[in-house]
């Protein structure tokens, strides 16, 4: 069977290989396929869904100096108002970076809890902070009616750290993804890297890297 994701820029994976496509040519065949962050975000803003829920957003992708890798993620978070609530941006990335240019494009980033570090997807904390943090829910739609109320026209990302009583296996798979991130920098390059990591860290973890994703979806 073949397995297609559409981002905003509906660039498609079929069989691990990227096809670049214009999303009207997907929607215009009639293609069945699963959304990224960002085409969830478009869709969700078109249709009147002011939130969703998803394990990790896109980010900036290391060696993005030589690769100008970066999500299409960030630049919705920027130009649409829809608020994402996510356990971080995925472990691959760069998290520094991802902080920084969602900072340029304008996107409110904060944590919901006590603490302002920013989660890093399989543990609870990077060595980031978020720009600020939110005690409550509550506070978090405040900030959603009022981003309404100003029309302003960008996205909010809420992270929620991973529950604390999976922290250990978090950091065993953050383990495994220094890893794999080792092994693909003398095996691959270019858009080969990210499909190699997650393969490799899935295969090391014994599949527990895609388990794990889901006890912090259903805390919700």
């Amino acid at each position: 069977s073949l397995t297609r994701k559409y981002a905003a820029t509906t660039e498609c994976y079929i069989q691990g290989a990227f096809i670049n496509s214009f999303k009207v040519h997907c929607i215009s065949k009639g293609i069945s396929g699963g959304t990224t962050v960002s085409g969830t975000m478009m869709v969700a803003q078109k249709i009147g869904i002011p939130i969703f829920v998803t394990g990790g957003i896109g980010g900036v992708h290391r060696g993005v100096e030589c690769t100008l890798d970066i999500s299409a993620d960030l630049t919705e978070l920027g130009r649409t108002p829809v608020t994402v609530v996510s356990a971080g941006v995925k472990s691959i990335l760069d998290v520094c970076k991802t902080l920084e240019y969602l900072e340029t494009q304008g996107v409110c980033v904060t944590v919901l809890g006590p603490d302002p570090r920013f989660p890093d997807f399989f543990t609870r904390e990077s060595s980031y902070s978020a720009p600020c943090h939110i005690e409550s829910p509550v506070v978090a739609a405040l900030m959603m009616k009022k981003r309404a109320e100003l029309k302003i026209n960008s996205g909010i990302l809420i992270a929620v750290p991973i529950p604390q009583e999976h922290e250990a296996e978090g950091k065993q798979i953050k383990d495994a993804i220094e890893e794999a991130v080792k092994e693909a920098e003398l095996a691959v390059s270019g858009r080969d890297v990210t499909p190699y990591i997650l393969q490799r860290v899935h295969e090391i973890t014994g599949g527990q890297s895609l388990k794990l994703c889901f006890p912090w979806i259903l805390s919700y």
